[in-house]
């Protein structure tokens, strides 16, 4: 059998791992598309958690070309392809361009052998620091055997949208280092801002225990650190960090004067964040805001987007957030 290669007129959405309802959620809520999940033709289909919408252009027309949140990435120009050998199949994949990464549900081995066909691409786990490479990188996913569905264009640059890193589990003082690595490698990848290091100050609200702070302090960097409880005792004791016992979202800037980067993960209403986070970028006082954006309850869309409609800034959904958002920003 020759492979046969049909152009699809949809468009995929792989969520997140096991977040497939926010996913859904998200295109009811903020551009009123309702997949209609039945599997038959002209519906959407689910394989795994990548999500086959079947018209495009219905999409486009109702997101004004924005893409989901809760996508980590989007199949753009879909194809089927019918393939009879592993080679086949890496052969047609190679004829459209050099970078693929594999979203398996099924049929993990067969995958595994196209991949190992395929130009070599990082797919493990990364040690931060990591810069992501800027180019094109497509994804495709086994349905059986002899069928793939594939995109040569998607929405992100990273191997199925995802980002990983190597975990320390004896260091850092909570498993919240893990968001700030993430955040911190996109905002340098989408803003070309680099890093925080030696020589610049930053300001941290809601620090404790210390996770964020103990990625910053470890980058070289002076960490001013505001919370009600203390950080782990270790961070207490590093001359990289000053504590200051305080509600951080009562603390005005001039109070704390000019630093490099404003940073929190506070537990708070998304209206909130967005008061503090225009008081900050209002002062002038600094360039470059990282914020988690956490949901109470339903989500606000019209909020969010007044997030997103800042100058220079950009919400992304890290593979290590759950039912929130990240807001980052470079003035």
């Amino acid at each position: 059998m020759s492979t046969q290669r049909t152009d699809l007129g949809g468009i995929a959405f792989l969520s997140f791992p096991e977040q497939k309802d926010f996913l859904i959620s998200e295109l009811k809520d903020r551009f009123g598309i309702t997949p209609v999940i039945a599997g038959g033709e002209g519906q959407s289909t689910f394989y795994g958690d990548l999500l086959y919408f079947p018209d495009k252009n219905e999409f486009l027309s109702k997101s004004g070309g924005k893409y989901p949140y809760w996508a980590r990435t989007c199949m753009v120009n879909p194809f089927i392809l019918k393939f009879e050998s592993i080679g086949e199949a890496a052969g047609e994949l190679k004829k459209l361009q050099r970078n693929w990464a594999p979203y398996q549900y099924t049929c993990f081995r067969r995958a595994q052998l196209i991949q190992e066909k395929l130009p070599y691409i990082n797919l493990k786990e990364r040690k931060f620091p990591v810069q992501i490479p800027d180019s094109p990188m497509g994804l495709y996913t086994l349905i059986d055997e002899h069928t793939l569905i594939a995109s040569a264009q998607t929405t992100s640059p990273l191997p199925a949208g995802t980002l990983r890193f190597v975990e320390d589990h004896e260091n850092p003082p909570s498993r919240a280092y893990l968001k700030i690595q993430e955040s911190l490698t996109l905002a340098d990848f989408y803003l070309k801002c680099g890093l925080p290091g030696p020589g610049q100050k930053c300001f941290e609200a809601g620090a404790c225990p210390g996770g964020w702070t103990w990625v910053l302090a470890g980058l070289g960097s002076q960490v001013h650190a505001v919370d009600r409880a203390e950080l782990a005792p270790e961070l207490m004791k590093n001359p990289l960090v000053k504590f200051q016992a305080h509600d951080a979202f009562t603390l005005k800037p001039q109070e704390i004067g000019p630093v490099d980067w404003v940073f929190s993960d506070v537990i708070c209403y998304p209206e909130r964040l967005l008061e503090w986070i225009h008081v900050w970028l209002d002062s002038g006082l600094t360039r470059h805001m990282i914020c988690t954006i956490k949901m109470q309850g339903a989500i606000d869309w019209a909020l969010i987007d007044q997030f997103a409609a800042i100058p220079n800034s950009r919400i992304v959904h890290l593979n290590y957030n759950k039912h929130e958002l990240t807001f980052i920003c470079q003035q």
